[in-house]
């Protein structure tokens, strides 16, 4: 809902209901979300991200919290065991207790571990997320899931951990890097084809002002996206849907894209993976003749349109079978991928032939000029 401060409130409901807040100029509202009787708050942000950490940081001092801040490094590099463990060093050393709090200022890797840390520390305490890039905010940082990364894959190490609040200041997004949103962007198409198709309609009309920062179309996109996600979550936080695919929905494109990060050792910006995941995943699709070529081609054309890769090639097929193997979608050796059957279609397809995937793999990239 809309108030008249052009700020948009989104209710994630559930067993521990929250509120996303979309607008700008939000750093002085993290103080609300904070239960009566905090008196510390952590704040874990990425070097990048200092100028909005120490803007929030700020805010809660002037309402009276003492405030740690907490550096961690920029991107995936935060999400490893060893990083959790000098977080949990910082609160021990200030003596955090089960009533203080933790704030993660950044990108979705940060708000990943920031929700991780707080889930972990004296077996939970509450956690707020500001994140300050497109994928955090449509995706990261609404919806509980926590967790950080081992040498055998992405995010197995984890927990849910739903976040008192979302903070989601498109301010933020005026300074983020053109391709930095554009992969941010990938989070929202996959919504598109799974639940929403006038996000579709939205960036095939006018695919320039989705990458605008200051246009209501991107907006509108971010709203959206929030939306169908705090509705899944809502109705299956534990992704443990016994009737129907529930929250595996918003795993669109990610198993595949999860072991090109694997693979490339995390130099891909998880958005261009998940970009070349939904067109592999339609492309398995349609080899299973579950989906149309030309919503196959409409992958291509949406994507395109917004600047995101399309085409991967850069490992043997049989090296991603086995990374997508260890995916936590997976089913003791059977591999699950969520598919379309049509837009706004989705459905899970367990158990695919190697002959399956290879096909798909080598049909990626066949319409690209």
């Amino acid at each position: 809902m809309s108030d008249n401060t052009n700020r948009v409130t989104i209710d994630v409901l559930g067993e521990r209901p929250y509120a996303v807040v979309i607008g700008r100029d939000l750093a002085r509202d993290v103080a609300s979300f904070l239960a009566p009787g905090t008196r510390q708050v952590a704040v874990i942000h990425q070097p990048s991200t200092s100028a909005a950490a120490l803007d929030v940081a700020a805010a809660l001092g002037g309402a009276q919290f003492i405030v740690t801040l907490i550096p961690v490094p920029d991107g995936e590099g935060a999400k490893t065991a060893s990083i959790a463990e000098r977080c949990w060093s910082v609160l021990g050393q200030a003596a955090f207790t089960r009533s203080d709090a933790i704030v993660g200022v950044g990108g979705g890797a940060t708000t990943d571990l920031a929700g991780f840390v707080a889930a972990t520390w004296l077996r939970g305490v509450q956690v707020v997320h500001v994140p300050t890039t497109l994928l955090a905010m449509v995706d990261a940082a609404v919806g509980g899931k926590t967790g950080i990364n081992t040498a055998e894959g992405k995010n197995l190490v984890g927990s849910f951990h739903e976040p008192t609040g979302v903070l989601c200041d498109l301010d933020h997004l005026q300074t983020l890097p053109p391709a930095d949103l554009a992969a941010g962007l990938a989070e929202v198409v996959k919504v598109g084809f799974t639940s929403d198709p006038s996000i579709l309609e939205l960036i095939h009309e006018n695919p320039r002002a989705a990458l605008d920062p200051s246009s209501c179309v991107l907006s509108e996109l971010v709203e959206r996206a929030i939306s169908v996600k705090a509705t899944v979550v809502a109705a299956d936080l534990r992704e443990s849907a016994s009737d129907g695919i529930g929250r595996e929905v918003l795993n669109y494109g990610h198993t595949f894209a999860h072991a090109i990060e694997q693979v490339e050792n995390y130099t891909w910006r998880h958005g261009d993976a998940v970009a070349v995941g939904i067109v592999f995943e339609a492309h398995l699709a349609n080899v299973c003749g579950l989906l149309a070529d030309d919503v196959v081609d409409t992958h291509y054309e949406i994507l395109r349109s917004i600047e995101l890769p399309t085409v991967y090639h850069g490992a043997d097929v049989d090296r991603l079978i086995e990374v997508m193997k260890v995916d936590k979608k997976s089913r003791g050796d059977v591999l699950r991928f969520v598919v379309i059957e049509g837009i706004g279609k989705p459905t899970v397809l367990a158990g695919p032939t190697r002959e399956q995937l290879v096909a798909a793999y080598a049909a990626l990239g066949r319409d690209a000029s």
